[in-house]
Parts: C-alpha cells; sequence; structure tokens
C-alpha cells in the first residue's frame, strides 16, 4: 500500500511540472487562447515617412540619441492639444525622461520639455491634431487621428517603453561593470 501511494504522488509531482508545458505547447500549436490581432490603438506602421523626411522649419534631427518623440499636429485648437500631451508626458513618472514632445505648429512658446516647429509646407499625410510616436531612430511607429484618447497613447506609449529598454541606461551599466 506504501508504495502504490509513493508512485501516486511521484505522478502527480510529475503532473504538475508537465500539464502546463503540455498545455502550452497545445495553445501554440493549434493557436489556442492566443490574440491574433495587434493591441495597439493607433495605426500601425504607417505609410509616413521617417522624421529627418518631414517637411519642416526647423529639423530635428536628434533627441538626446534615445528619446522616443511623441509629435502632434498643433494647427487647430494649440492650446489644449500642447496642454492635454504635457499631462500625459508628466503621467508617465520615471519612464518621462525617455520621450521628448514635438509641437508642430502653433505659437513659438512652449510647455516645459517641448520643441516646436513649423510646417514648410502641408504633407498630404498631415492631418489637423494627429498625432505620430516616432521611435528612437527616426521611424513612425504609430500614427493616431485628432480625436484620440490620451489612455490609448499611454497605453501604446507605456507598453513600448516597458518593452524596449533605455540603450543609454544598458551603456551606463556596462560602464561600471568594467
Amino acid at each position: 500500500m506504501n508504495v502504490r501511494h509513493q508512485r501516486l504522488k511521484l505522478l502527480a509531482l510529475i503532473a504538475v511540472f508537465a500539464l502546463p508545458m503540455v498545455s502550452a505547447w497545445v495553445m501554440l500549436h493549434w493557436r489556442i487562447g492566443i490574440p491574433d490581432q495587434h493591441t495597439a490603438h493607433g495605426e500601425l506602421a504607417p505609410s509616413v515617412p521617417a522624421l529627418e523626411e518631414w517637411p519642416l522649419v526647423d529639423q530635428q534631427a536628434s533627441f538626446d540619441g534615445g528619446d522616443w518623440v511623441l509629435a502632434f499636429d498643433c494647427t487647430r485648437d494649440c492650446e489644449a492639444q500642447a496642454d492635454r500631451w504635457w499631462r500625459l508626458h508628466r503621467a508617465l513618472g520615471r519612464e518621462a525622461p525617455r520621450v521628448t514632445r514635438l509641437r508642430i505648429g502653433g505659437s513659438p512658446a512652449s510647455q516645459p520639455g517641448e520643441s516646436v516647429t513649423q510646417w514648410r509646407e502641408a504633407p498630404a499625410w498631415q492631418e489637423a491634431g494627429a498625432v505620430w510616436l516616432i521611435d528612437p531612430q527616426g521611424r513612425v511607429v504609430l500614427r493616431y487621428a485628432g480625436n484620440v484618447s490620451e489612455r490609448d497613447v499611454m497605453d501604446d506609449l507605456s507598453h513600448l517603453l516597458k518593452r524596449i529598454p533605455d540603450p543609454r541606461a544598458v551603456e551606463e551599466r556596462d560602464g561600471e561593470s568594467r
């Protein structure tokens, strides 16, 4: 009786560790419980040129070498738009230094932490109130319509910042360990 009890314990222990592996393989193989669509709230990888190709009066070549850029068109209701994205930037907390805001249009006076420029000429893909999220290499990753909620942009931006480490922080850690 004792040997049978010990064998059942061993089988139960093996099942505890094997069942998650088997269920994960089944989920992956038959695509059960895995979402097929992306979860970004904006238009993913829009057909917008890189930031250095934008027809801007003052070209924004680089923002400290590793910043994400939250660019927004400020051709209408500019004061409210600037305040809206300034509040989102503040809400990022400790990740805020990794993001730079670029306001295109409006008055030359800027909010703290914001770069201001103007369109030289309005490109075909420009839309009043649109928001673009640009990666550190200057490529547009997400595009949002003017009526997007701050929460949607915050979700996407927080997700990207969490998933993609800051290369400057990695370099600092590598430099300290040597």
